[in-house]
């Protein structure tokens, strides 16, 4: 599961890579411990938050909400991110379900 459910909303896991040629869902990496993690791609570079700010926009768009409620909690400085996304669990997994199937992901 690429996911957790908390109090605030969903916090997703991301291995994102930035300086890509695109931004794109790569697909879900596996971490040694058996995590699942969401690999994305950026364009951007990993300066002054650059990255996480491309991250957040993507995702806010393929989850259909705004960016304001969503953020990098974990891992700021870091490929390994989590990021809130804030809502009810019951509105926002759903969405990401769908938004993996089209994509050809089973989480």
């Amino acid at each position: 599961m690429i996911a957790e459910v908390t109090k605030q909303g969903v916090v997703l896991r991301v291995r994102c890579q930035p300086n890509s040629s695109s931004c794109l869902l790569k697909g879900v990496f596996v971490d040694a411990d058996g995590n699942g993690h969401l690999k994305i791609s950026v364009v951007s570079v990993p300066e002054k938050g650059k990255a996480n700010a491309e991250l957040v926009k993507f995702l806010a768009s393929k989850i259909k909400i705004a960016k304001s409620e969503i953020e990098v909690v974990g891992g700021e400085t870091d490929r390994y991110k989590k990021v809130l996304v804030r809502g009810k669990a019951e509105d926002i997994l759903p969405v990401v379900r769908a938004w993996l199937k089209s994509e050809g992901i089973d989480e």
